[in-house]
């Protein structure tokens, strides 16, 4: 759907747009913009380096700019970026390395953490350091951060492979679930307090921030994505000098993770503790027009179509 409403708002805005849909086996189509959502099927295309050229059948099909809209690997983790750069082309968001970081919560934390953003207590572990002691690893993991803890795989998003796990034996079982998704994972403390995201823009510009009110326990993907209980307020309900706070925050946060284009940058706010505290920097975050990242925006006065203009226009200034 994200996709659907890309498309629409910047042919309001004059652009001409051909939809490409990438298939989970790599392959790429001309997908046909009346279907909503739109699908990987069609016309097969290719995408050529390092011509940068798309060839569906016989037929060049000429473009001037990317607008990525694909969340996870591959589409948000600096490969797409990469094969972009590789082609001489234009695309909106993230470059390689500001992609690659943010998606790996283990060296964003690192690089962020290593510039006095504070965030929740943390450890890193890996596949193979767990298979071989797993009692060592889960026993280090509960004296350093307690119980309960969120265990999660290092390179994902939509809170996919994430669990909740209180105690020893509970923290061994979601490690072995963070491991289905990839050979490392990051286990934070567990914060009471609220959700604050704040939506940034080149410059670096910050939005209004918004807060995620869950409708459950915790913000998983059930509660994302199926909870009709789940709400983001936007903006949150905060005092000015808050607000200027995560701002600022989230401003750095952008900065030191070489981002570029856009990236929705999520903090907790502690309860009576520390104050904000730096969650994770989603370069490609959801894009339809109920989605945070642009209700974010429409609350400080940029709509929709002209954010997605921007997003293009700021693209092409890069290579300009």
């Amino acid at each position: 759907m994200s996709a659907v409403a890309v498309a629409d708002a910047l042919r309001e805005s004059g652009h001409l747009v051909i939809p490409i849909g990438v298939a989970r086996d790599g392959a790429w189509y001309v997908a046909d913009r009346s279907r909503r959502p739109m699908r990987a099927e069609g016309r097969p295309a290719r995408f050529t380096i390092p011509d940068g050229v798309v060839r569906a059948g016989g037929d060049e099909i000429e473009f001037d700019v990317v607008f990525p809209v694909l969340h996870g690997p591959f589409g948000e983790d600096g490969t797409l970026q990469g094969m972009l750069e590789m082609a001489g082309k234009p695309y909106v968001g993230c470059g390689v390395l500001g992609s690659a970081v943010a998606m790996d919560k283990e060296f964003a934390k690192r690089v962020t953490g290593s510039h006095g953003i504070p965030s929740p207590k943390w450890m890193g572990v890996r596949r193979d350091e767990f298979d071989s002691d797993p009692s060592g690893t889960v026993d280090g993991i509960v004296d350093g951060l307690g119980s309960p803890v969120f265990v999660k795989p290092a390179s994902l998003g939509s809170s996919v492979g994430i669990t909740k796990a209180r105690g020893v034996a509970a923290v061994k079982e979601a490690l072995h679930e963070a491991f289905h998704h990839g050979n490392k994972a990051i286990v934070e403390e567990s914060i009471a307090g609220r959700e604050i995201e704040v939506a940034v823009l080149d410059g670096p510009r910050a939005s209004l921030p918004g807060e995620v009110l869950a409708g459950a326990e915790w913000y998983d993907y059930q509660a994302k994505y199926d909870s009709e209980d789940s709400r983001f307020i936007v903006p949150a309900s905060l005092p000015d000098g808050r607000i200027a706070e995560v701002q600022e925050l989230a401003r750095r946060a952008f900065t030191v993770l070489e981002c570029r284009g856009l990236a929705r940058v999520d903090f907790f706010l502690e309860t009576g503790g520390r104050g904000f505290l730096l969650n994770e920097v989603n370069t490609m975050p959801g894009f339809t027009p109920i989605s945070g990242f642009p209700k974010m925006w429409e609350a400080t006065g940029l709509s929709y179509s002209e954010l997605c203009d921007e997003l293009v226009e700021s693209a092409l200034d890069v290579l300009a």
